[in-house]
């Protein structure tokens, strides 16, 4: 992801998709005036490509990226989104290329989540909380970021003087929710470099503050220590991520249904995702 200024952010799309089919990359890119969001996936050859052809823009030419093997391609198609925001804050007047928390590097976490003055949150929503996160964590029980300021302003109001670290999964969102609290009167807040999957990466398990895996979204579901995949599978009905218990209950149905919502569904939709599986 890029955070910059992008007015020709809609001629974007057709280019990217010229670009990604003749490279057999797929995956999904989010475009807006505030820069690019985007995972992709294919042969490494093809993935090269479409970075080189980013960067060869000079708004992007220092743009970073992380990089995991699958065994499969995690896409079944490209899709290429317009919108307002590239994380959906909500508030347009929140630009990270402005002001954004202290970046804390992987190797140096551990420290400054074991400070027993810090508050430590989780930026990500409910779902992939539930996956994993580190120890100690505050859960802010959000089911979009959108959510995100009235959560600030509802629990930590009376913490602006205080030492604020967050994370997330690969630390777009921490640039966001870090400006946000910056410009709301925050004086101290860090944010993990890259995010949990640059921790993953560098951090060895038995040196690990990280409880569980990590949700991601393509169809790995989820990745544990060195970016390998998880074993963690999602539900068709309600799209929770299943736990092991969730697949070893007798409510669980392979594509169609989990504890959390096998007496929920209709028998319409049960039906459908029956013959879907």
């Amino acid at each position: 992801y890029h955070f910059v200024d992008l007015p020709d952010y809609a001629q974007w799309k057709d280019k990217l998709v010229a670009c990604c089919d003749e490279a057999d990359v797929r995956g999904t890119f989010i475009l807006a005036t505030e820069g690019l969001n985007s995972t992709i996936a294919g042969p490494k050859e093809g993935v090269d490509a479409v970075l080189s052809f980013i960067r060869a823009d000079e708004r992007f030419a220092d743009m970073s990226h992380r990089e995991s093997t699958a065994d499969h391609l995690p896409f079944h198609r490209l899709r290429i989104a317009i919108r307002p925001e590239i994380v959906t804050l909500g508030d347009p007047s929140v630009n990270p290329n402005k002001a954004v928390g202290e970046y804390v590097e992987p190797e140096d976490w551990n420290a400054i989540i074991s400070d027993p003055d810090v508050i430590l949150i989780d930026t990500r929503n409910d779902y992939e909380v539930e996956v994993g996160t580190f120890e100690g964590a505050i859960d802010p029980k959000t089911e979009t970021f959108g959510q995100w300021d009235d959560y600030v302003k509802r629990r930590h109001a009376d913490d602006k003087e205080k030492k604020v670290a967050m994370f997330c999964t690969g630390g777009i969102r921490c640039e966001k929710a870090s400006a946000h609290m910056l410009k709301n009167g925050f004086d101290k807040v860090y944010h993990l470099k890259g995010g949990i999957l640059n921790y993953l990466e560098k951090i060895r398990p038995e040196d690990s503050m990280w409880d569980g895996e990590c949700f991601v979204f393509d169809h790995r579901v989820s990745v544990v220590h060195g970016l390998k995949e998880g074993e963690c599978e999602i539900c068709f009905g309600c799209r929770w991520p299943l736990s092991k218990e969730d697949m070893a209950s007798s409510q669980y149905e392979p594509g169609v249904c989990c504890p959390r919502c096998a007496g929920e569904l209709s028998s319409e939709r049960r039906a459908g995702l029956e013959e879907r599986h």
